[in-house]
Order: structure tokens, then sequence, then C-alpha cells
């Protein structure tokens, strides 16, 4: 009897209990679904988590100093920004390349000082794309010009300092040559993110007004950074770039540049594989125990198949074949039950924001939507349809090796 004999003969095996065999793959569907939504979930959260971050700080792919990383100081620059630009944009992977000055400064207006961290952009070639915390000035206005003297200020900074649109603000910083200089500038908008990081410790400036006060060339910042079009290719860019440089500059992924959150993602997303990893494992144990009684039922014809001259290999290759078409049914009527929440997931989501009490979602610091979506990246989803292949397989090995172990005579005893 040939391969495709004995796999039409599974087949038919399969189906001589339909409530059992049914029950097992409801099981096996039940898993695929609840893996991949749960999987889906665990890619878009992380997703944006990486985008976000970027658009809030150095990018994908960040170009600087090679000492930069060790002491962030504002002594620390990369020159030739645009030159930078240009190379990197020749890189299909890379969508959009913007310089800052990122730094600490302290605050001062005639009611109190603070201390906060800085951004200063270029509003001429920034947006929300680029930087997210844009979007989030709900009051006044963001700057026109790089050379606007402005500034932005988190609504609680704000309110510590006394600041109110129109109102000037001192930020005192180190300039390049280490010595002490201030700036003036008015408040021209206030950041309402929602975010309580973002809002009590975070300003931003006009690039070319800080430039100005630290003493800046033209074409000079701390960093630049690389938006890519997938925030998974980072690694290569990074490497790409990085030999372009020559070590004069270094490109650090996001993964260098924000060492915590990849931390963080890599805990969570370990968590994530565990309790998908638990759900297969449970769903394993019910197809043993299918595959197992169903073997053990089928004693005295196994003996019987034996007796005619049906040999143990082959007999242990019918019950892994059963074993087999169980997974690719289930695998199968899996994807069919998700499509529906998976497609509702993906496009409409579900709004988590009466759970939080209507406050903006934050993980690691990073202000998120509170609207939950689905999407699953193509690798998560086969290796989700590997793991359940490999699992049904895996329990189907001991029944099958079982029942080619027989004894024919004392099988054909057995009633």
């Amino acid at each position: 009897m040939g391969f495709f004999s004995l796999a039409k003969m599974a087949w038919r095996n399969l189906w001589r209990n339909t409530r059992r065999t049914l029950i097992t793959l409801s099981s096996i569907a039940l898993a695929v679904m609840f893996s991949i939504l749960g999987a889906g979930m665990n890619d878009r959260v992380w997703k944006d988590v990486i985008d976000v971050a970027a658009r809030m700080g150095g990018g994908h792919v960040t170009i600087q100093h090679p000492e930069y990383a060790d002491k962030p100081t504002l002594t620390r620059t990369v020159m030739d920004v645009e030159k930078r630009a240009a190379q990197a944009l020749k890189n299909d992977n890379v969508s959009r390349v913007v310089p800052r000055i990122v730094g600490q400064t302290l605050l001062s207006t005639a009611y109190d000082s603070f201390g906060a961290g800085f951004i200063a952009y270029d509003p001429q070639i920034e947006d929300n794309d680029t930087l997210s915390i844009l979007e989030a000035v709900k009051t006044g206005e963001a700057f026109s010009s790089p050379d606007q003297r402005g500034i932005l200020l988190g609504a609680t900074l704000a309110r510590n300092l006394g600041a109110r649109i129109g109102k000037k603000v001192v930020y005192t910083m180190t300039n390049k040559n280490g010595e002490i200089v201030h700036g003036l500038a008015r408040v021209t908008g206030i950041i309402k993110s929602g975010s309580p990081s973002v809002d009590l410790g975070l300003c931003l400036l006009p690039i070319g007004a800080v430039r100005k006060e630290l003493g800046y060339a033209r074409n000079e910042a701390t960093q630049v950074a690389l938006f890519l079009r997938d925030n998974r290719h980072s690694d290569l860019v990074a490497r790409q770039l990085g030999a372009q440089l020559g070590g004069k500059y270094e490109a650090l992924n996001w993964q260098k540049s924000q060492p915590d959150l990849d931390s963080m993602i890599a805990m969570k997303k370990g968590g994530m594989v565990f309790f998908e990893l638990l759900i297969l494992t449970l769903c394993a144990a019910g197809i043993f125990n299918t595959v197992f009684v169903s073997v053990m039922e089928r004693m005295r014809e196994f003996g019987v198949m034996m007796a005619i001259g049906f040999s143990p290999w082959r007999l242990f290759t019918l019950v892994m074949l059963e074993s087999f078409w169980l997974a690719m049914v289930g695998l199968v009527a899996g994807a069919m039950i998700t499509i529906w929440p998976y497609r509702y997931l993906n496009t409409t989501g579900m709004d988590l924001s009466e759970i939080y009490g209507g406050e903006k979602v934050e993980l690691a610091g990073i202000g998120m939507s509170s609207v939950l979506k689905v999407e699953i990246y193509p690798e998560s989803a086969w290796s989700i349809a590997v793991v359940v292949v490999i699992a049904t397989l895996l329990s189907g090995l001991y029944p099958a090796w079982r029942a080619g172990r027989l004894n024919p005579v004392d099988a054909i005893k057995l009633v």
C-alpha cells in the first residue's frame, strides 16, 4: 500500500468517530484563533510603541557622535547633517531623515525654575509623522520658522512655571565650548499629551535659535534621526549606514539607542510567547488524549491488519497521518473562525478608554492610543502554524509507537 493510499485511509479513519473528531478540531481551531489574535495584538502593540518612541526620540535609526551614547552632552555633535541625510535617503528602507538637538535645560520664569529635557527641531521639515508630540499642541501653535524665538511647554511644566501663551521663558544650557548660555523665548503653545512624563518634563525649541545659542554651525546637530518604512529593518539599516560612515559617526538602531524600551519589549514578548505555548500545550494534551483513545479502541483491528501483512512501520505512519490531518483541518478551521474577529480588531479595534478612566495609556513613558488593534506579522503567523503542526504530530507520536509495537496474536484476542 502506497503513501497516498495510507493518507486516504487515515482521512477516513479520522471521521469514523465524527463527534470526537469535531471536539478535537474545535480545540485546535480555538487554540489557533487565540494564538493568532494574541500574537497579532502583541505585534501591533509593540510596532506602535516602537514607532511612537521613534517619533518622540531619535527615530528608528540614529546617527550620532561615537562618544555621545556614553556621555550625552551638547559638545558631541554631528557635522554636515544634510550630507548625512542625503546619504541615508539612498537606502530604500528609509522614508524620512531629520536633524535634531536633544539635551537638558533649566527653564526659568519670574515665578519659578524647573529642569526639563528639550528637543530642538526644524519646523520646515518636521511634522506629526516624525515628531508625534506636535499632535499634542492643544493650546497655541507650533513654530513656523527654525529661527523663531519660541518655546512649546508641557502642560504640567507650564503650570509649574506659571507660564502662559505669550509669556517669556529663559532657558539655560551648556554650549559647545562648555560655557553656560541663556536663551529667551516666548511660549507659543502648550503640549497636552496625557502622558505625565511628557507634560511634566519636556519642551520643544526651534533648532535655528538653539544653534545660535550653542554656537553650532548651520549644518550641526546632536543627532540625525532616520525613520523607516518598517521598524524591523532597523538593524540592517544601522549596519549598512555604519559601514558607510567609516567610524567618524555611529549609526544606532532603536534597540541600542533605547535599551530600556528594548528590554521591556523583549520581556513582554517572552510573556506572550509563554501564554501562547501554554494554550497550544493544553491543546496538544487534548489531541494526545483523542489519538491515544482512538488507538486503544482499535487495537484488535490493528492486530488483524498486521496479521494480513500490514507492517509495523505502515501502522505507525497511518496513525501519524491521522494526527497530521487533525493538524491541517484544525489550522484551516482556526483560520476561518479567526477571519471576522481579526478583521474587526484590525480595522475598528477595541476602545479601552473606559477601562483606563478616560486617561491616555502609557507604556514605558510612551503615550499610546487607548484603541486596541491587531496586526500580525507573516513570520508570527507561520510560527503559529508550524508549532500547531509539530504539537499535533508530537501528540500522536506515542500512540503511533504503541500501535507499531503491537503483537498481532495478543491484539486479536482483545475484545
